[in-house]
């Protein structure tokens, strides 16, 4: 077995434990769980830091347990959230549930029929047995309110002034009962989270104590940050998502390529499984030409392809080469439609019929007078601009104003690709 909190503390991944965790750990195999907010039918990238926690786990030898929030998502969590979340019902919990499930398949083992097996639980199945009543009596009774008053996630609401409804303040309650089931029902006697987890967490340590005279344990991750200050995992166009269909593996790709050379350090220990000597070996090599991103490209690689797939990761390398280096139109025609529409986004484009572009004469028609006003002005400015070599169609450079389009395949049967100078890219869409 691998030492879990050794693995973690080179990576950077501890900011609290509690007390005697490392012997406990060290004894043999635990089981520890972690907790995911099925709000959306898709985890993102602000999720993978305790997804990989979990997966050193399970790679420590130690065995997971995936808790989704069926209860709780139906509640929100309050901690270090401005204001109450949206309620959702149980059936698009349960879709979400089932689509998250999906999403850790990819990094913890769920199948293999072994002793540190991975576990997925949905804490309504027992809080839904729960009325009310019983649940103030049974569990409410054990914590005081002054005690769920001094955690700082409560404590920060109130100051603001935004107030807390009972609904909100009750979460805290019932994760400390879900660390309190699994610990009584699963032999689970450590819960993992994100630093702004402690205070419920240590709920839940609390809650075994005084209900059962049970031990547990905790320990946190830190909250991943940005070195400019900014949001981690936020672009312009929203959260980085891990579904395909929300964020296209391109640019997934394309977030982790442009992370900082401040932040890659960081992000390469926190989001691969690569070994200390391996990091330490890539980090030289950077520093030694940072101008070659060689780090940046290494995280790309291993969150694309554990994420995504290898062919994913692929075709994301080639279609940063068709917008950002050489390439070629074989390299262009082996884009799917989704990544090649991906790479151009917010390209101008022109549309033209089939029966306009079956009787267009030459480049020049196409060009200067078929896009007239979207890609050249006149006929003039395109010949001249031609005639200078600053202009090619799917990658092949324009010699020739007269050359007409045969040898010009549509790319997926319907797009050319059309660059003006260096930078400038136009999409002609021909409807069929």
């Amino acid at each position: 077995m691998n030492n879990f909190i050794e693995e973690l503390r080179w990576r950077g991944m501890v900011q609290d434990m509690t007390p005697e965790l490392e012997e406990h750990l060290n004894k043999g195999i635990t089981s520890a769980y972690l907790g995911f907010d099925p709000t959306a039918d898709s985890l993102h990238i602000g999720h993978m830091v305790g997804v990989m926690t979990l997966l050193h786990f399970q790679r420590s030898g130690h065995k997971p347990i995936a808790l989704v929030g069926g209860a709780t998502g139906m509640i929100g969590d309050p901690s270090f959230k401005s204001a109450e979340r949206n309620l959702l019902d149980k059936e698009t919990l349960d879709h979400n549930i089932s689509s998250i499930k999906k999403q850790l398949g990819k990094f913890l083992n769920f199948e293999e029929e072994r002793e540190n097996k991975a576990e997925l639980v949905n804490n309504h199945d027992w809080m839904s047995q729960f009325s009310f009543l019983d649940f103030i009596r049974d569990v409410g009774k054990h914590i005081t309110v002054n005690y769920m008053m001094a955690k700082d996630s409560v404590k920060r609401r109130l100051e603001e002034g935004n107030g807390l409804s009972f609904t909100e303040f009750s979460y805290q309650l019932i994760q400390g009962y879900d660390f309190y089931h699994l610990w009584k029902n699963k032999n689970c006697t450590m819960q993992l989270g994100g630093s702004d987890q402690w205070g419920n967490i240590v709920t839940g340590t609390e809650l075994i104590r005084k209900m059962d005279g049970g031990s547990a344990f905790a320990l946190t991750v830190p909250l991943i940050t940005k070195a400019d200050g900014s949001k981690f995992g936020k672009t312009e166009g929203g959260s980085v998502w891990l579904d395909p269909e929300k964020t296209s593996p391109y640019t997934f790709y394309q977030f982790w390529l442009n992370v900082s050379d401040e932040d890659a350090g960081k992000y390469i220990r926190i989001f691969t499984t690569l070994d200390k000597a391996t990091i330490e070996s890539l980090e030289k090599e950077h520093l030694e030409a940072p101008h070659l991103r060689i780090l940046q490209k290494e995280i790309a690689k291993q969150i694309t392809i554990m994420v995504h797939s290898e062919a994913d990761y692929e075709m994301a390398v080639k279609a940063s080469s068709i917008l950002f280096g050489k390439s070629s139109t074989e390299d262009l025609a082996s884009l799917d439609e989704r990544t090649f529409l991906q790479v151009f986004e917010g390209v101008p484009q022109v549309e033209i019929s089939q029966s306009a572009f079956d009787s267009t004469e030459g480049v020049l028609d196409l060009l200067g007078d078929k896009c007239q006003d979207v890609i050249f002005k006149s006929k003039g400015e395109a010949r001249k601009m031609i005639q200078g070599g600053g202009v090619s169609i799917n990658k092949i450079k324009l010699n020739d104003p007269q050359a007409n389009l045969d040898g010009l395949e549509l790319l997926q049967g319907k797009y050319l690709l059309v660059q003006k100078g260096k930078k400038n890219y136009f999409i002609i869409k021909i409807n069929g």
